[in-house]
């Protein structure tokens, strides 16, 4: 598949599911990267009007896990999130976050993404790890 394929099939499968509703979108991929952009606006607010952390890792855990999805077997294996950690560093208020997912580890069974979340100016909002395992899918 080509770029624009990749992108179209990540936001595809993403329909009716909390990406959806957070409207996290797939807006870039590479050989080794995945990009998402989620809009910050009340919908992903805590209570003090900033971003909540937990919509920054549901967006980590969301780009990471499509990025396995991409480039692993997933003829062969389902991907399951099995850790993830957020350390965060900035505040936002409006505009957009983009969360880039790049692998540390491509075990066979396990592997482990680093996740930048960033704001349009480049500025590290989150930084994320996520561990995914490769589940063999039953015949």
């Amino acid at each position: 598949m080509d770029k624009e394929q990749i992108l179209l099939r990540c936001n595809e499968i993403c329909r009716n599911t909390l990406m959806e509703t957070l409207e996290i979108d797939f807006i870039d991929v590479g050989d080794d990267f995945l990009t998402a952009r989620m809009p910050v606006t009340p919908r992903v607010h805590q209570p003090d009007g900033v971003l909540h952390g937990g919509a920054s890792v549901a967006l980590a855990e969301s780009v990471g896990s499509a990025a396995s999805y991409m480039f692993l077997n997933t003829a062969e294996f389902a991907i399951r999130g099995i850790e993830i950690s957020a350390n965060h560093t900035r505040s936002k208020k409006d505009g957009h976050v983009f969360a880039t997912a790049r692998f540390l580890h491509k075990g066979r069974t396990t592997q482990l993404w680093e996740i930048k979340i960033t704001d349009e100016q480049q500025r590290l909002i989150s930084i994320c790890k996520l561990t995914t395992i490769a589940i063999q899918k039953e015949s």
